[in-house]
């Protein structure tokens, strides 16, 4: 990289902005989720002395800010509950894992101990499935085939590369992933060694879309015409709502995808569904990005809504819509919610908004933006399908 790109790189990261709701999801994530400062900074392409001034902004509003110590018995009594927790993290991860092995002979939960020792303590998992440790040992002793000592590492990788996408990834993207860390191997023998382990992609459900087209605003042609494939970024963006269940009550999420690289570049969350909400969805996207030449939405009240409509007229965006009760209009949207859903939103059980408001962020732009392999844009992810555009544009 040239002395000038650095320049201009630098002086983007500058000019980046961030909404009130993004600063509140990235705070959230050290102090609700626990997770470290660098952790997160990482994950969401910031720098850590502004995340750690935002984590210290949030504590002061709190009142958490003032120094202080505990009582002896209150740091004992933390330290305790410290440890339960981290012996009932272990057992309920474990028991994701190998739950089904208890069933199973000696050589079969030897095999998971095994590939499983980087991750939990050998005497733990030999409690927890009901082996002695030294018949792990006597077993782990044994020499083994060159063939089955490299199955046995790779089963390894392809394990925590499964674990890393939190059980989403399926054989086909594990695989590139092997391959884009170097790992040289067949789309057929990982899908083997996933089979051998019992590792899965999550199976999707039907997908259930509600749409309140039953109003008097003006209804904006079909323009995009399912062109989903534009070749410069910021061309034609389009969005949608989708809800999620809460011990609290539905919770609603309004996207903005841009349609070159999927990627989410705007979004709101509230637990009422209103033009705000979607307004608020395009705020973001437009705080960072020029205005695109289109952007198409279903015919539901809040896109219809003379608000939205002069906010698009104002930025000189075209409106385009979906026919009537024709998902497939808006199908790139409809298959992010699709997978929204079925790799976060049906595996959890949301107790509050705010619980939901936080797995959703952390979903959106630390996983899916930055790091989930994307089958439409040859497996890579939207930033990083972003970053090889501009770097074939540069070089043009």
């Amino acid at each position: 990289m040239s002395a000038s790109d650095a320049k201009q790189k630098k002086s983007r990261r500058q000019r980046r902005k961030f909404t009130r709701e993004f600063k509140d999801g990235a705070v959230k994530l050290v102090l609700a989720e626990g997770k470290g400062i660098p952790e997160v900074a990482r994950d969401l392409d910031l720098t850590e002395s502004a995340l750690r001034t935002w984590v210290e902004q949030a504590k002061q509003a709190r009142g958490e800010g003032k120094p202080g110590a505990l009582l002896q018995d209150e740091r004992e009594e933390l330290a305790r509950l410290r440890a339960e927790n981290r012996q009932l993290r272990m057992e309920r991860e474990l028991l994701k894992k190998g739950g089904g092995l208890l069933r199973e002979g000696d050589d079969v939960k030897f095999t998971f101990i095994h590939a499983q020792k980087a991750h939990f303590p050998i005497a733990f998992m030999c409690e927890q499935l009901e082996v002695s440790r030294s018949g792990y040992y006597a077993w782990a002793s044994r020499p083994e085939s060159a063939r089955k000592t490299n199955d046995r590492e790779l089963a390894e990788v392809v394990a925590d590369v499964h674990e890393e996408s939190r059980r989403r990834y399926g054989s086909p993207r594990v695989f590139r992933e092997l391959r884009a860390r170097g790992y040289r191997v067949s789309r057929k023998r990982v899908a083997r060694l996933m089979r051998k382990k019992g590792l899965r992609a999550r199976a999707r459900r039907r997908f259930v879309k509600t749409t309140d087209s039953a109003h008097g605003h003006p209804v904006a042609p079909n323009v995009l015409e399912r062109d989903f494939s534009p070749e410069q970024p910021n061309s034609k963006w389009a969005g949608d709502i989708t809800y999620v269940w809460t011990a609290e009550g539905w919770l609603y999420l309004a996207v903005v995808l841009d349609l070159f690289s999927r990627k989410v570049v705007g979004w709101a969350m509230s637990d009422t569904i209103d033009r705000q909400l979607v307004l608020s969805a395009l705020g973001m996207a437009l705080l960072n990005r020029p205005a695109p030449d289109l952007y198409h939405s279903d015919r539901g009240s809040q896109y219809a809504s003379e608000d939205y409509r002069g906010l698009l007229k104002q930025k000189g965006i075209t409106c385009s819509m979906s026919r009537k009760g024709n998902c497939w209009d808006n199908a790139v949207v409809e298959s992010f919610f699709s997978s929204l859903k079925m790799e976060l939103v049906y595996e959890r059980s949301f107790q509050t908004h705010e619980e939901a408001k936080r797995a959703l962020f952390e979903y959106i732009e630390a996983w899916y933006n930055r790091r989930r392999r994307h089958s439409a844009l040859g497996y890579v992810s939207p930033e990083e399908y972003e970053r090889n555009a501009s770097t074939r544009s540069a070089a043009a």
